[in-house]
């Protein structure tokens, strides 16, 4: 079965912010999570110091540098590509 465009468009995004892991926003991991949700169950709760993401029954934390910024921590990119990885949205 051949995959969608939009799936496609969906992986390069993941791969594009994979390659920048230390300048990644919520606003891009919050939109791959909201363009998965055509493919898995998504859902997520705000948290003390971020955001927290269950996709398919995996779950990561998305922590914020500082409250108020965009820019996320290192390790919350690390969590969300282990996930893409198990969701096979991407390869290392």
């Amino acid at each position: 079965m051949a995959e969608s465009e939009k799936l496609k468009r969906l992986k390069k995004r993941i791969s594009e912010i994979a390659d920048k892991r230390k300048n990644v926003s919520l606003d891009e991991i919050d939109w791959v999570a909201k363009q998965l949700q055509e493919f898995y169950p998504v859902s997520y709760r705000e948290a003390r110091h971020g955001r927290l993401y269950n996709i398919a029954g995996h779950r990561f934390m998305v922590n914020y540098h500082n409250p108020g910024e965009k820019q996320v921590k290192t390790y919350s990119v690390d969590d969300f590509l282990d996930v893409m990885v198990d969701l096979d949205v991407y390869e290392e």
